[in-house]
């Protein structure tokens, strides 16, 4: 029987991961992927991720071979036999609520890290680190001249 205090259980409980016939581990870089991509579902998220860590992730997509966009950056976990804790750094669109943003990406989280690893996630912290302008997407899209002939 349940105490009244306890939460109910998610799709999968998380007495699923540890139990008398095993145990399975949930890599942090599993719920981290899982966690990012639960982010960039939520309408108003631009992109994930501080300044540097978008700038080294621009480089990392031009590269050849180097597997494409890296789901998590933006994103870090610490993940426990039962539990996950999550941050995540974000940046908005220009005109969204930001309070209604981060709402959308800490339920879109929780949901999915519940749905899909039976973890009992403890927290998501967003941190919104830049807002994105409509005029940056078409600063972005001119060239920008040489200096030198």
């Amino acid at each position: 029987m349940t105490e009244p205090s306890t939460p109910a259980p998610a799709a999968t409980s998380s007495t699923e991961l540890v139990s008398s016939q095993g145990r399975t581990t949930i890599a942090d870089t599993v719920v981290a992927k899982i966690a990012g991509m639960a982010a960039r579902e939520v309408h108003g998220v631009h992109r994930l991720g501080g300044g540097a860590a978008r700038a080294f992730g621009a480089i990392r997509e031009r590269i050849p071979g180097s597997g494409g966009p890296n789901v998590s950056q933006g994103v870090s976990v610490e993940v426990g036999e039962t539990q996950a804790a999550v941050d995540i750094d974000v940046v908005v669109e220009y005109g969204v609520a930001i309070a209604d943003v981060a709402a959308g990406i800490r339920r879109n989280v929780i949901q999915s890290l519940q749905q899909m690893t039976g973890l009992q996630v403890v927290e998501v912290n967003i941190a919104v680190d830049d807002i994105h302008l409509p005029s940056d997407d078409t600063e972005d899209a001119e060239p920008v001249p040489s200096r030198v002939r």
